[in-house]
């Protein structure tokens, strides 16, 4: 019998490292090539992985919760025929080679070019990004980083960890932090306000985040923290397209095999406008603007347990209203299967929300950093109108909705965000009712 060794595999650019949540096999168990496995989370999207071959798990090397890196051996399958050659060894080589060659960047970093902080060479210990991170804007050392006592697996050092050491650094005192505040009033203040105390009464039910809802808070705080949100309303003329889309989407699911919401309508106005207005389809690092090429649209779902991800639509302004169509299907009915990829939540210049589908008339979206901008859709309903004819005003009912572009107004003034928003509604409104399926 030969044997076969499970790894994590390369889960997208900047993962280095995944956590096990859930062991679907056990030892002893029988599994055949692409039943899942186990299920693995990144701070990117959780995944399942399937086996690579059929065989016989005779090993699980780690536990539900461990922090393991990528190209690590997790489990080891027997199987029939002549001794496997080892992957894990191929895997762990190229790991080597890639975090050598380049210090991942975290995901809330906002600098694209990092100085290479890494830890000395003779600290064999695992580092998270966020802990690299930490270390770099705070200036700690290797050195430094090596002396500090970490309480996470097999001594990993955590976030809390660094904070801990920081809070009784020498020479920690309020004067010294703001003389190496920055000097550009572009970058983003690292101080913190300090949560007020929490009271608990009789029959208060206590709930813990899960993993995902943590990143979900802590990605929307560093928003709030790094971009001065402004928000813009517009009311939008829905008739042209809602009267298209009843003609039309019998024939749509009929020819293109996918169901034909509201949704593709308005990424399709948002993608052409972004190719009006390039200054909002952008990012911020430091004092510099980064306008983006590629115009990749995502789409904020909401999942099952409440939590939320958002899928990209790459070069959304280059598909027609088919391919659009798809694309919104597929990654919606992915994320609700926990099928989706970490690439495929990557690369975002542009976020759209859809408020509406849970009724709501407006809001004012957080923005999806490190973009500058994002959309929100209200609720599509019949509105009594003024519309003008040619024998006078009168009063109509039209199918109306509202739209809020909430926006970085370091780099995105009214001005931009009014006209970019007005565009939207304009594509939508100008929708060409004669267009075929």
């Amino acid at each position: 019998m030969a044997k076969h060794e499970i790894v994590i595999p390369k889960m997208g650019e900047s993962i280095i490292e995944a956590t096990i949540t859930k062991w679907l096999k056990k030892e002893g168990d029988r599994i055949a090539e692409e039943d899942p496995l186990v299920e693995l989370a990144t701070d990117k999207v959780d995944s399942e992985i399937p086996s690579p071959v059929d065989g016989k798990i005779i090993k699980i090397l780690f536990r539900e919760g461990d922090v393991v890196p990528v190209g690590k051996v997790i489990a080891i399958l027997e199987i029939e025929g002549e001794e496997a050659q080892p992957e894990a060894k191929k895997a762990e080589e190229v790991t080597q080679r890639t975090e050598k060659s380049k210090t991942p960047i975290p995901p809330h970093s906002e600098n694209i070019e990092q100085p290479q902080n890494v830890p000395a060479t003779n600290d064999d210990r695992f580092y998270s990004p966020l802990v690299k991170s930490i270390a770099r804007q705070e200036q700690i050392t290797p050195a430094e980083l090596a002396t500090i006592k970490g309480t996470g697996n097999n001594n990993r050092v955590t976030k809390n960890d660094v904070m801990d050491y920081l809070a009784g650094r020498p020479g920690n005192t309020e004067s010294q932090k703001q003389e190496t505040q920055p000097d550009s009033p572009m970058q983003t203040n690292s101080l913190q306000a300090t949560a007020p105390a929490i009271t608990t009464s009789a029959g208060d039910e206590i709930v813990q985040m899960d993993r995902m809802r943590k990143l979900i808070a802590d990605h929307m705080v560093h928003s709030v923290h790094t971009s001065p949100h402004v928000t813009s309303f517009i009311e939008v003329d829905m008739e042209p397209v809602v009267q298209w889309r009843n003609l039309h989407k019998e024939d749509f699911l009929r020819k293109e095999k996918q169901k034909l919401t509201f949704t593709p309508f308005f990424i399709e106005a948002t993608a052409r406008a972004l190719r009006d207005f390039p200054g909002v389809n952008a990012s911020v690092d430091g004092d510099k603007i980064i306008l983006r090429r590629n115009i990749n649209i995502g789409m904020a779902a909401a999942l099952p347990n409440g939590n939320l991800i958002v899928p990209v639509i790459r070069n959304a302004d280059k598909m027609n209203l088919a391919g659009i169509a798809a694309a919104v299907n597929d990654l919606a009915e992915r994320a609700r299967n926990n099928k989706l990829k970490p690439d495929e939540i990557q690369e975002g210049s542009f976020t759209v929300t859809n408020l509406g589908t849970f009724g709501s008339v407006t809001g004012t979206p957080i923005i999806n950093q490190p973009q500058v901008a994002i959309l929100g859709i209200g609720v599509i309903e019949k509105k009594p109108v003024v519309a003008e004819t040619p024998l006078g005003d009168t009063l109509a009912i039209r199918h109306r909705c509202m739209l809020s572009l909430a926006y970085d107004h370091r780099v995105v003034d009214g001005a931009l965000g009014g006209m970019f928003l007005q565009r939207i509604a304009q594509n939508l409104e100008n929708f060409d009712s004669k267009r075929t399926v």
